[in-house]
């Protein structure tokens, strides 16, 4: 299969030479301020369909990623448009299709590679660390490797411990890859546009529950030449009390939050981070400083999570200005259960953060008194 592809950009087909700039585009035009909505899903399969017209060298390869149009539906429409050649079905067999992908970015292509579930990815994660992750630093910059490893991480509903677990802390703790999480729709087409044209492998981290919701997109989302920064975080809600920290499906669950605790005179602002690796520590920091309290967020297990490390650099570069203890809200640490009862209590709640936000603000009894 490799050699297929080399052979492909040797006689300039399908792969030609021709190498696109790697520098972002950051729509500087006036665009209409009238907004209209999009699914998760169509922003990540216009912004698939888009970089794929621009660059003949970007391609798509997964299990059912053609024919079926994806497990999810990300990927339909493209085969028809681009043929088996730039979307590549292939068997079960996770190892062996990333390991193909990571050596076509070897020579200069740049593979999509879908997982069905980031689960799945530990199959191939030797190919992820030690092939894709390492190479750059240890050929002393002279390997690159344009490569984007995509698909939903997290819990979905219902599907048990094999299927529910939350890799951004573990592929964030690794130097030479980057992490994107993104929440809304416009998150999902920056970033992975961002992830598509970056030279360094990238792994990005989708939520299978946030695919059919819909956000309102702007014209300049949909422009063509839309890209986001990578390592920049967003804030979704201003507020001046207590800062909150979340990333993918639990930004929802903190913007929900702010607004109840605004209801009760607090003011919450709900920081998005968007990149998990590069973090926008100065972001998060501006903020702790601003409010004095910090809460973070993820479905993550507790024990070195992302939550962690935010923690960590707040404490290192911003202890002075907090005014009492960060509180962390994680999921569970035991396996995610079937149950769906036990399922919920397993997982963040948008209660669970309310409750945070007031200890950090002193409005409630201290969860030790409370046991």
């Amino acid at each position: 299969m490799l050699g297929i592809l080399g052979k492909r950009v040797a006689r300039g087909g399908i792969y030609a030479s021709t190498i696109r700039s790697q520098s972002f585009l950051f729509a500087s035009k006036n665009y209409s301020s009238t907004a209209k909505e999009m699914t998760v899903r169509d922003a990540l399969n216009s912004a698939l369909d888009e970089e794929m017209s621009a660059d003949p060298k970007v391609f798509v390869m997964g299990e059912e990623v053609g024919e079926y149009q994806g497990a999810y539906k990300i990927s339909k429409g493209l085969l028809e448009k681009y043929g088996p050649d730039r979307v590549v079905d292939t068997p079960i067999t996770e190892a062996g299709f990333t390991g193909i992908g990571v050596g076509a970015a070897y020579h200069g292509l740049k593979p999509v590679i879908e997982f069905m579930t980031f689960n799945f990815s530990m199959q191939a994660i030797d190919h992820i660390i030690n092939s894709a992750a390492k190479s750059n630093y240890m050929s002393a910059g002279q390997i690159s490797v344009p490569i984007v490893f995509r698909g939903p991480n997290g819990a979905a509903a219902g599907v048990g411990a094999q299927h529910s677990h939350c890799y951004a802390a573990w592929y964030s703790s690794c130097p030479g890859l980057k992490v994107l999480a993104p929440y809304s729709s416009e998150d999902a087409r920056g970033l992975l546009k961002a992830a598509i044209r970056d030279p360094d492998p990238v792994v990005f981290l989708e939520n299978e529950l946030l695919y059919g919701e819909s956000f309102p997109v702007s014209a300049e989302v949909l422009d063509s030449s839309f890209c986001l920064p990578i390592g920049k975080a967003k804030i979704e809600r201003e507020g001046k009390d207590v800062t909150i920290t979340a990333f993918s499906k639990m930004v929802g669950f903190s913007l929900q939050a702010a607004e109840i605790l605004a209801k009760e005179g607090i003011s919450a602002e709900v920081i998005n981070l968007r990149s998990i690796r590069p973090l926008d520590r100065s972001t998060i920091n501006a903020s702790v400083r601003k409010t004095n309290r910090l809460v973070t967020v993820e479905e993550g297990f507790p024990q070195h999570g992302v939550g962690a490390e935010i923690c960590a650099s707040v404490v290192e570069d911003s202890f002075e200005y907090l005014d009492a203890p960060v509180e962390r809200i994680t999921g569970s640490d035991v396996p995610t259960p079937y149950a769906a009862n036990l399922e919920r209590m397993a997982f963040p709640q948008i209660e669970d953060i309310v409750r945070a936000a007031k200890r950090a603000c002193h409005r409630s009894v201290p969860m030790a008194a409370v046991a």
